[in-house]
């Protein structure tokens, strides 16, 4: 672990090279001006699918803006369990911490490209720019959202969880009604606290009851919006 810590941290420093062109996204117009900053600033790093970005516990140093693909963050458990804790999608920004290291792992779930930033540069920037200083609020503000709205998935029922699961997705979703989801069921279990076999046996009944259609594996569209909000309360 020590060697592939080092490792990355080479390759994330080499990035970020100052004789390096900077970066940036496809169309950065109209963004916030935390997003405008790393897509100026951050360094385009690729990663294959499941290869692991940064590790539990290690230094978080930087913070990693999604291009294209999709990342999961994970803990394992004391008994060997793996916990999901996030998926990040394009447009999502991860790493932030409260602490000095990171309390999860991130790892890709499919092929991924990211913009990286130091978070020191961007703590800097926002001390000279209430724009950038709004913005690192923001996304700190959001991730206690998502990690209230966790700690209320997990007293719920299986359906409940999957129903919320769906709509998130919906919502973050470009094609509204259909979710292409880059994630395995096995990874969809690990995020809602539950077996696989129950995750695809709530599918399965929520098909039954005309609120969804599940054509594939990693397709499925809402057929029954209020059906789903009322299981999520």
């Amino acid at each position: 672990m020590l060697s592939q810590t080092a490792g990355r941290s080479h390759t994330v420093r080499h990035a970020l090279a100052p004789a390096r062109q900077p970066a940036v996204l496809n169309d950065a117009s109209g963004t916030d001006p935390l997003t405008q900053q790393i897509a100026l600033m951050g360094a385009a790093m690729s990663f294959p699918r499941n290869a692991e970005i940064f590790g539990e516990n290690e230094p978080a140093e930087y913070l990693y803006h999604v291009v294209s693909g999709a990342v999961r963050t994970y803990k394992i458990l004391s008994d060997g369990r793996r916990q999901v804790g996030g998926f990040y999608l394009p447009g999502d920004t991860f790493g932030l911490e409260f602490a000095d290291e990171h309390t999860f792992a991130a790892e890709a779930i499919t092929s991924v490209k990211v913009l990286v930033i130091k978070r020191s540069a961007l703590a800097g920037l926002a001390e000279r720019d209430a724009g950038i200083a709004r913005g690192l609020y923001g996304l700190t503000a959001r991730e206690l959202r998502r990690a209230q709205a966790r700690l209320l998935l997990l007293v719920k029922s299986a359906q409940e969880r999957v129903a919320s699961f769906l709509l998130e997705m919906a919502e973050r979703a470009a094609a509204g009604n259909v979710i292409e989801l880059p994630m395995s069921r096995q990874d969809i279990a690990d995020y809602l606290g539950l077996t696989i076999e129950t995750v695809s046996r709530t599918l399965t009944s929520l098909e039954t009851a005309a609120a969804i259609d599940v054509p594939s594996s990693r397709r499925i569209v809402l057929r029954n919006r209020g059906a789903l909000s009322r299981l999520n309360g």
